[in-house]
């Protein structure tokens, strides 16, 4: 039932109107993430009074994410997103039904998670999983709303197989992993998914009151450094890999240089609580030193990174998508410690270590990273 007073200036608006409104209260719509693009997505489709909002997320709320993560309060530091995304919407408006999926989208759980929506919004930022709601959307018929940020640019755009416009028309193929950064890496200007997310529940809102998705066929690029957009026009790719199954967008989650875990993976850590690789906590390391412990320490950030703080011992600087070039530096009689920012570059980096030769028994992740050390021991680091 539409709330005539809550979407009173909907309701005046010709293009929405009571049979506009009464089309958002019936709709359902798949929101893939959380996070930075997800908030004001969900915020806004909340708003407008989309009457059944889904999430699938299974991270929990970091301080650093809230920088520009503005769905989620300093208090919610720790708490899975979606429960904290779940309260903030009902606060919102407690007419709403909020179906919370505690987990991450992997290809083993997507068409089931798919079924009964729709249209998804892809709130992850992540090149397999756009790969995998695009592949997803296509055999189920669903449209998908894309957003993507980097530092201080934009994209969107509006696919749908049933107006011929895939992300794979875009993009046919995935781009290799040394070209790609993520949001820790490169970093990413905190008022950008607001404006791109904010645009993706235009999109949304757009399409479900019968206004057209004006996006279909074009990408929407964003410049927030010089306060500029345009839009790219595309049309439908013969050439692009035709899909049957979701097995192209496996490959993508089986390859572990990407920042995804692999579904083994996944399940492995659902069922024990923990990671099978090694790690080792700042505490853990300097204790295992002052015994005697002579660990090679590799320090897998960028060049930047290293600059802005470092050390004031280790081993061996290799950025981490090339770390396997560096394997004849490594000693064969030590054990190794990979570190980076906060420990996830570091784990790929084990990862193509491992697959470079090197046992995995003999390596550790450090738990936390570099972040982690400044907090237990900042004389250690050498800052600029």
């Amino acid at each position: 039932m539409v709330d005539m007073e809550r979407h009173a200036r909907h309701l005046v608006l010709p293009q929405v109107g009571i049979e506009g409104q009464e089309k958002l209260a019936n709709a359902k719509v798949l929101v893939v993430g959380a996070g930075g693009l997800a908030s004001p997505v969900l915020l806004y489709l909340a708003a407008a009074g989309i009457g059944t909002i889904g999430i699938i997320d299974d991270d929990r709320v970091d301080i650093s994410n809230l920088q520009r993560q503005v769905l989620h309060r300093t208090a919610d530091v720790g708490r899975l997103k979606v429960d904290s995304a779940k309260e903030q919407l009902l606060a919102l408006d407690p007419n709403l039904t909020i179906i919370e999926q505690k987990q991450r989208l992997i290809p083993s759980n997507a068409l089931e998670t798919f079924t009964g929506w729709d249209i998804v919004v892809d709130g992850t930022d992540n090149i397999p999983t756009r790969y995998l709601i695009d592949d997803a959307c296509h055999l189920l018929s669903i449209p998908w709303v894309y957003g993507s940020i980097h530092r201080f640019e934009g994209q969107v755009s509006f696919f749908s197989s049933k107006e011929h416009r895939r992300y794979r028309d875009l993009f046919p193929e995935a781009p290799p992993t040394s070209a790609l950064q993520n949001c820790a890496e490169a970093g990413v200007f905190g008022v950008l998914p607001g404006v791109v997310g904010s645009l993706q529940a235009t999109e949304v809102i757009k399409h479900i009151v019968g206004m057209g998705s004006s996006l279909i066929g074009r990408l929407l690029i964003y410049d927030a450094e010089s306060m500029t957009m345009q839009t790219l026009q595309f049309g439908e790719l013969d050439s692009k890999p035709e899909i049957n199954d979701l097995s192209l967008a496996q490959q993508l989650f089986d390859d572990p240089t990407y920042c995804t875990p692999r579904p083994q993976q996944v399940q492995e850590d659902q069922a024990t609580g923990e990671s099978m690789m090694q790690s080792i906590t700042v505490v853990e390391l300097k204790t295992k030193q002052q015994q005697g412990w002579n660990p090679f320490i590799i320090d897998v950030r960028s060049d930047e990174e290293l600059e802005q703080a470092r050390l004031n011992a280790f081993d061996l600087h290799v950025i981490h998508d090339v770390v396997g070039s560096a394997v004849n530096e490594v000693p064969q009689d030590r054990d190794l410690v990979v570190l980076c920012r906060s420990g996830m570059r570091s784990q790929m980096a084990i990862m193509m270590l491992n697959r470079s030769g090197i046992d995995s028994s003999r390596m550790y992740n450090l738990t936390g990273g570099l972040m982690a050390w400044a907090q237990i021991a900042p004389e250690d680091i050498i800052q600029g």
